[in-house]
């Protein structure tokens, strides 16, 4: 059975996805280091398979394929990409897969699958469905020391209390 892992790059208030008209730019570039890749390919895993929302596809599809020759990039080129779509029928950028109409059904049936882990990025919509449902293994947070104000956070407001196990910082 395939585990499902968030992994969620994070402002210290919260904030996963900020206004794109942020003064500073892109708010995690000031912070990324060789050693701090070199951490997240190892979370990651040797190999993995990912499960995005339809918009984090179209927004990665604007970058990766043309992202160049390094491991970052190569292990999410190589990736299948399990979308959930209503348009199936438009994704080009592969290997590629539709979860199907009804988006719990389509992860859960997944989940029983062989095959690599699944890397859940992004995808703030389809993160919150996975939780509420109790299919989140585990969710790894990438923290930077920046405080955003605004923009969408992990856990909407509705989100229920549970608690989690911690494993590690």
């Amino acid at each position: 059975m395939r585990k499902i892992r968030i992994f969620e790059h994070i402002s210290l208030d919260g904030v996963i996805e900020h206004d794109k008209n942020y003064a500073n730019g892109a708010w995690t570039a000031p912070y990324r280091t060789p050693a701090g890749m070199a951490m997240l390919l190892e979370a990651y895993g040797a190999g993995f398979d990912l499960l995005i929302g339809r918009r984090t596809y179209d927004e990665w599809l604007g970058y990766w394929p043309n992202a160049g020759d390094f491991p970052m990039a190569n292990a999410i080129n190589a990736a299948t990409k399990y979308v959930a779509t209503h348009r199936p029928e438009s994704l080009e950028w592969g290997p590629v897969m539709d979860l199907g109409e009804d988006i719990i059904e389509g992860v859960r049936k997944l989940k029983l699958t062989d095959g690599p882990d699944l890397v859940l990025s992004g995808s703030i919509s389809l993160t919150s469905l996975l939780l509420d449902a109790g299919l989140i293994d585990d969710v790894i947070l990438i923290v930077y020391p920046v405080l955003l104000g605004r923009g969408k956070r992990l856990l909407s407001d509705s989100f229920d209390a549970r608690k989690l196990e911690f494993v590690s910082t």
